[in-house]
């Protein structure tokens, strides 16, 4: 049985082949988000498929999540972020109790109970402060892209103190530091901290191992080291985080075709033509 999950994200769609036979991903792909998500989704969809060799109806089942997942009409079911972290997590790290997921507009902190339930949450998604769209408009500032921002960040000897999580207000404070030669990774390395020290804050001091770091932010080099050291645990990364959204809701629709009456339906696109090449 092949399933696909869809992740419709803020800044980019993220999709995944899942085949439950074997318990294996077996294409991935992203695409940056725009205006029109459901063409782009297709668009990505039939990369992968072209990719891999299958045909659309050999799809038993497509899970859409993220905050665009309604948007996609082909889809059979849509699942929450918080719904979908968890079981991409889980089937990594089945002993996971808390799930820390940080994206390019949102954070989310998910304690978990002992089977890999969702027992409860917290999510800052009104501010971009402390998200992949801050440390992007960091690194944009210092004249560097995400990977280089974490890897610079890590030569630092003594990190700056950033006060303001808004992006407006570090930008600034960021420019006064610069203008007194902070060394940039000095810089790096204290938003790094300030992003650590606001996911902190968002778990209110509830973090019980083991802990999970997932989303697009946790593939930033130097960030789960930042955070493990600000929230004194071990933090496990994730495999390919930026996908794990995606992973658990592919993994999703292949238990629910199994449990379903309907675990024979394939794939029945619109009527607004094959998938765009």
């Amino acid at each position: 049985m092949i399933t696909a999950g869809i992740d419709v994200g803020s800044r980019f769609i993220k999709a995944v082949l899942w085949d439950q036979r074997r318990g294996m991903i077996i294409a991935k792909d992203t695409l940056p988000q725009s205006h029109d998500p459901e063409m782009l989704t297709r668009q990505l969809l039939n990369s992968i498929l072209s990719r891999t060799g299958l045909q659309l109806d050999q799809i038993t089942r497509i899970v859409t999540t993220g905050y665009g997942r309604h948007s996609i009409s082909f889809a059979h079911k849509t699942f929450t972020e918080i719904t979908c972290h968890a079981r991409g997590v889980w089937h990594q790290h089945p002993n996971t109790r808390t799930v820390i997921e940080v994206g390019g507009q949102d954070s989310k902190f998910i304690r978990l109970g002992h089977r890999g339930n969702v027992i409860d949450f917290t999510m800052n998604d009104r501010c971009a402060a402390g998200t992949g769209r801050f440390i992007e408009e960091a690194a944009s500032r210092l004249g560097l892209d995400v990977d280089e921002f974490g890897r610079v960040a890590m030569q630092s000897q003594k990190p700056c103190q950033i006060s303001s999580m808004c992006v407006v207000f570090a930008e600034t404070e960021m420019t006064g530091l610069i203008a007194k030669h902070t060394p940039i990774a000095d810089i790096a390395a204290g938003i790094l901290n300030a992003i650590a020290a606001r996911i902190n804050t968002l778990t209110g001091g509830a973090v019980i191992p083991p802990v999970a770091f997932t989303g697009g932010v946790a593939a930033v080099p130097g960030m789960a080291t930042t955070l493990a050291n600000v929230l004194k645990v071990t933090i496990t990364p994730v495999q390919d985080p930026f996908y794990t959204g995606a992973l658990g809701a592919a993994i999703l629709a292949a238990e629910e075709a199994q449990s379903s009456s309907h675990n024979s339906t394939k794939v029945r696109l619109p009527e607004r033509g094959d998938l765009p090449r």
